[in-house]
């Protein structure tokens, strides 16, 4: 998580919300990092978990990320967890929850609805209030 929050860090400095992502391979080794990049890109799928898992799929030269855990910094979006189904990751562990749009257990639970053909693992709160503190100074210098 200490990573994600450097990655998170890096998003901050491009004047982007400050969210970021690690994703580890099967042997625990990071594959693959990611932070917003909407401002900079101007992409609004650009989020952290995105650009995570399309630089550990090309790392892997595969998309399903079997055996993976994605770190990051905020609960997952509806997007966000959209993708974290479809790349078959193993294990998302988050360190903010996000009440207004988390999908990952907050607001929704996309990532575990058993209508869905794959249900990652969860780990919520990992260093919950550095992840929420890092946000909430973001905000409050705008």
């Amino acid at each position: 998580m200490r990573r994600a929050l450097a990655e998170a860090a890096q998003a901050a400095l491009a004047g982007d919300v400050p969210v970021g992502a690690v994703v580890l391979g099967p042997d625990g080794s990071p594959l693959a990092t990611g932070h917003n990049e909407r401002e900079a890109t101007g992409d609004p799928t650009a989020h952290a978990e995105v650009l995570a898992i399309r630089r550990a799929a090309a790392a892997l030269g595969e998309w399903r990320l079997s055996g993976c855990t994605l770190v990051v910094t905020l609960e997952p979006c509806t997007m966000c967890a959209g993708a974290l189904v479809q790349c078959r990751i193993d294990r998302v562990v988050y360190g903010a929850r996000d009440e207004k749009a988390g999908a990952a257990g907050s607001l929704w639970d996309v990532v575990r609805d058993r209508r869905l053909n794959h249900r990652p693992e969860v780990v919520a709160g990992v260093l919950e209030d550095a992840c929420s503190a890092q946000l909430t100074a973001f905000f409050r210098a705008l």
